[in-house]
């Protein structure tokens, strides 16, 4: 199948409207909220609760991250291509970025853990879990980016799984209704005993710990949370309860496979709210940028620009790509690990030289090129940081296994 390189028309309306909402909603309080850290942007309850008409009415397809979901009957041949739910958030969600990162990641209903359920969850768990605000509690003290290593342990006990660890960095651990953990059935089968539960706030042996200080995105909390005897119902463990060794972390990572590029979006629209602004600023100082010399020939902040305009725009395709890839059925592993590497460098890269090129100006907060760069920075680190995506680039190329390629 061929991928154009242009945004699908049906789905340009709903980009726009998100440009819309990231300038007029959420540019105006981002220097609000990032000084005042870990206070509730209040702000963003309507916006949800518009963004939750939208979804139940199907007029916007893909509002969010609980659109995301990957079809669970690929025998089934489809006509042509599908520009779907997955294209269409991380369009909007990009868009959202050009306005402010942590208040996106601070949307109710909107949080990574509901990508996570509609990655993994079977048709009932997926009716049954509809309307929640989900955070995702992986990484653990010692354990970062490895999941694989998870120490948290779930065990079955009669009707119930009790849950006992520790999980840091919990984005929206404090303010999510429901967190989704990553705990092992058994330590000694590995990766391949790694599930994903769905535990209630509230739920007795499950206890924020602290909330975390940040470099970036202040608007949204992260927190540690404690799991002691946390007792959740069995059917709460999302997908199927067996261990399948031949299958590994497969299971575990189809959520990566979709939020990957969630997090690739996110680094794409920061990076375009840097370069918009930079080029505005470098216009009024009179720097002029002519697309139709070569960037040699043209001043040194010019030929900067350009050269980071292309890495963007390149970050921007893989991202597309590997979102195209889920809407149409195609294992999108390597697409989505490129996308999420790619995006995260250039996004960090980016960001910090717009700082330098807009010099007092763009290290000041006179202006928020000094935030975006600070917020940029997680997007390159959570969800796999620069390496792990590497990684499973390389394994995915060479067609060798973790164990061969560690």
């Amino acid at each position: 199948m061929a991928i154009s390189l242009d945004d699908p028309k049906k789905l340009k309306p709903l980009a726009q409207q998100a440009h819309q909402v990231a300038m007029n909603m959420l540019r105006p309080i981002s220097r609000k909220y990032d000084r005042a850290e870990h206070a509730y942007p209040t702000e963003l309850d309507m916006l949800a609760a518009m963004i939750d008409g939208l979804s139940e009415s199907g007029a916007s397809e893909g509002a969010g991250a609980a659109g995301v979901r990957r079809d669970e009957k690929p025998e089934e041949k489809q006509e042509g291509t599908k520009n779907g739910a997955n294209l269409a958030s991380v369009m909007s969600i990009a868009e959202m970025c050009w306005g402010d990162v942590g208040l996106l990641l601070s949307m109710p209903r909107q949080g990574l853990g509901n990508s996570a359920i509609a990655s993994v969850a079977n048709d009932e768990q997926s009716e049954r879990f509809a309307g929640v605000w989900a955070g995702m509690a992986i990484t653990e003290p010692g354990v970062g980016s490895d999941s694989a290593n998870i120490k948290t342990t779930a065990v079955l006990d009669g009707d119930e799984y009790v849950i006992n660890g520790e999980k840091i960095y919990v984005t929206s651990g404090d303010r999510a209704d429901h967190i989704v953990v990553w705990a092992t059935l058994d330590r000694e089968l590995g990766r391949a005993a790694i599930k994903s539960f769905v535990v209630a706030k509230g739920t007795p042996g499950m206890r924020v710990e602290r909330l975390e200080h940040k470099l970036g995105i202040r608007a949204s909390d992260t927190a540690a949370i404690i799991f002691e005897d946390c007792r959740v119902p069995k059917e709460n463990l999302l997908g199927s309860p067996e261990i399948d060794t031949k299958q590994g972390f497969a299971g575990a990572m189809a959520t990566f496979d979709n939020t990957r590029p969630l997090v690739a979006s996110m680094a794409v629209g920061c990076a375009k709210a840097a370069l918009d602004l930079t080029r505005d600023l470098l216009t009024q100082a009179g720097v002029e940028i002519d697309y139709d010399r070569p960037a040699h020939v043209q001043s040194a902040a010019a030929a900067k620009y350009l050269q980071m305009e292309a890495d963007w725009e390149g970050a921007r395709l893989l991202m597309m790509q590997a979102a195209w890839m889920a809407d149409n059925r195609e294992p999108n592993s390597l697409e989505a690990s490129m996308a999420k590497a790619k995006a995260g460098r250039v996004g960090s890269d980016i960001t910090l030289s717009c700082v330098e090129l807009c010099g007092s100006v763009g290290y000041s907060e006179g202006e928020l090129l000094e935030k975006w760069a600070r917020d940029s920075k997680i997007l390159d680190i959570f969800e796999g940081t620069q390496q792990i995506p590497q990684l499973i680039i390389a394994r995915r190329i060479l067609g060798l296994s973790s164990a061969e390629l560690k």
